[in-house]
């Protein structure tokens, strides 16, 4: 004991004789209690945190998993049932003794519904009243329709359940080894079955039953999103906990019998459930389940409690090390640099404090180039963009109030001028000349209608624009300009871009009236071209040359900020189309010697798009 009191003694005068060794100890006692506090705490919480992610993650992934079966159910529901020829087959199921054209039409039914899926081993429909079913399979390549007889149906468990049903169906499960499908012909039901009562609307009796028998790989498609280890169970079960899907049939009989079944689902439940097996084992689970929101359909996934450790301490034990390799990286580094720390880092403390009571223009030294040296260097930055943000900021604020009084002068001005037009119509009335007043009263409307609001406007208002449009445009050409409109009745109230009509007739004035001194018959065109609307414009003009369609063409793939030129208005009217209806919606140019076509294509219904 002696010599280990003389080692501690020298130990002691050798650390106290230099700072340095006094703050290397400091610090690495520091660290060494740190680390090793937080170790053994951190097990307890990563062996809680565990559990709690095991729950968080597993309830997760059941819920979307039986939302997705419920889903699937409810496709089977609706396929279930002939919504829109309810009548006919319920007239076919009753005349189908007697009536050739009723066995075809129930041979068609079942065909038409075969066909649509792929997950079906097969489909039965039981016709009440005349004991027989037919069904139909796929054998071998070949998909047979058979008709049979079978007395013992109405005695099955599922015909009886679903009789009973205030939702006329009922769900069979073939899980127990010993269970039928409840036809002879029927080996090989699948997963479950899925039976629903038809009825005739007028008298509510029963008529027939059809069954879907499914196939086992709709259940594992679905169920293989579930995360499955050693130790793991899972089942799939009704309302009344029937098992549908179990991997272990033994552990399932197990939990039923010590009744933990009756507890999941009920309102005052825990969730997840603890569970210990009473078996030498003495195995603990964790259960987590999820009860459908629909029909209440339960996925219940048991996980054992050693799984969940294991985890825990692979964890913990990643944290020792961890803990161990952080300790002498912190040790190294303390002794290093404790001396050369301490200055550099007091210097930038102390600037940063006295930046963050406001004083933006703090700046601290630079020496070396070490990671401090970095650090300062950056700091220096941030004042430096901090002051140029504050002063960016303020002109914004000055941007945006002279901003605010342009919009509002911009606001004003058209309706003066619009006032304006309307006093000189007036003023033009009392003196007789009422063809400049229909002009400035055309004019005016234009106007009004051109300030308007609205982007989108109906088809109607944006014809009467155009009336007043070419009102004005055949006082300056007279003769010269012809326009015929042939709109359909039913595209009135088409929902369609404002000013895009008057668009294509500007252009057409443009290309073809402008340029020629000859009459030109201007038709303005809307008919349905199968799901979308065609608005057409058309002239006999002299056409658009070819270079200049391609620059017409090229402008509509160049970005909207790199346009400029003479393109602006189709370009503009070709990205609202886009923008508005999609990439259905297009603008189509076409031109020869004998004129220029414009198309607009809207899709039909493209205006909930907007």
């Amino acid at each position: 004991m002696e010599w280990l009191e003389r080692f501690l003694f020298q130990l002691k005068e050798r650390i106290s004789r230099k700072l340095v060794n006094k703050l290397v100890l400091l610090f690495t006692t520091i660290i060494i209690l740190v680390v090793g506090s937080l170790t053994i705490i951190s097990y307890q919480m990563i062996q809680k945190e565990s559990v709690n992610n095991s729950i968080a993650s597993t309830t997760n992934n059941l819920k979307l998993v039986n939302q997705n079966l419920e889903d699937y159910f409810s496709d089977i529901e609706q396929l279930s049932l002939p919504l829109i020829r309810y009548d006919e087959t319920i007239r076919a199921i009753v005349n189908e003794g007697t009536d050739y054209a009723s066995k075809m039409y129930i041979e068609d039914y079942l065909r038409e519904m075969f066909y649509s899926r792929n997950d079906l081993n097969g489909i039965y429909l039981y016709l009440i009243d005349q004991g027989k079913y037919y069904s139909i399979t796929q054998e071998a390549y070949d998909i047979k329709i058979r008709v049979s007889y079978e007395p013992g149906i109405p005695d099955q468990p599922w015909y009886t359940r679903a009789m009973s049903s205030p939702q006329n169906r009922s769900f069979q499960s073939f899980v127990e080894p010993d269970a039928t499908s409840g036809y002879a012909v029927n080996d090989k039901p699948g997963f479950m079955a899925y039976h629903r009562v038809l009825r005739s609307i007028a008298s509510r009796d029963p008529k027939a039953v059809v069954s879907f028998y499914l196939k086992p790989s709709v259940k594992d498609e679905i169920m293989k999103d579930v995360p499955f280890e050693e130790g793991e169970h899972l089942l799939f079960l009704n309302p009344d906990n029937v098992p549908f899907h179990v991997d272990d049939l033994e552990f399932y009989e197990e939990v039923k019998q010590e009744g933990l079944l009756d507890k999941i689902g009920q309102n005052n439940a825990p969730s997840p459930v603890k569970w210990t097996t009473k078996d030498q084992e003495d195995r603990k689970y964790l259960v987590v389940y999820n009860v459908g929101e629909s029909d209440g359909w339960k996925l219940v996934k048991p996980i054992s409690y050693r799984n969940i450790y294991q985890a825990a301490e692979t964890t913990r034990n990643i944290s020792y090390m961890i803990g161990l390799l952080f300790l002498v990286i912190s040790v190294i580094i303390v002794v290093l640099i404790s001396n050369a720390i301490t200055k550099p880092v007091h210097n930038l403390a102390q600037q940063m404090r006295r930046f963050s009571e406001g004083t933006f223009d703090a700046s601290a030294p630079v020496k070396g180039r070490d990671e401090i040296a970095y650090l300062t260097r950056h700091f220096n930055r941030m004042v430096i963009r901090t002051n140029d943000l504050i002063n960016e900021r303020y002109k914004m604020k000055l941007i945006e109030k002279n901003a605010i009084l342009k919009a509002l002068e911009a606001e004003i001005n058209p309706h003066f001028l619009y006032n304006a037009l309307q006093a000189i119509s007036t003023k033009a009335l009392k003196s007789g000349e009422y063809e400049v007043a229909d002009m400035v009263d055309a004019l005016a409307l234009t106007l009004r209608y051109c300030i308007s609001g609205k982007d989108i406007v109906y088809a109607r208002e944006e014809l009467k624009h155009i009336d007043h449009y070419l009102a004005l445009q055949k006082a300056r050409f007279g003769s010269r300009l012809e326009v015929n409109v042939d709109w359909e009745e039913s595209l009135q109230e088409l929902q369609i871009p404002k000013l895009s009509v008057q668009s294509l007739v500007e252009n057409s004035i443009k290309h073809a009236v402008e340029k020629v001194s000859e009459p030109v018959a201007v038709t303005i065109r809307a008919e349905l071209e199968g799901k979308r609307a065609c608005i057409t414009v058309h002239d006999n003009g002299p056409g658009i040359s070819e270079a200049r369609m391609e620059q017409i063409l090229q402008s509509f793939q160049t970005q909207w900020e790199d346009q400029e030129g003479e393109n602006i208005g189709l370009k503009n009217l070709n990205t609202r189309l886009k923008l508005l209806y999609g990439d259905d919606a297009e603008l189509v140019i076409q031109s020869s010697g004998n004129g220029t076509t414009m198309m607009m294509l809207i899709p039909r219904g493209g205006s909930s798009n907007v």
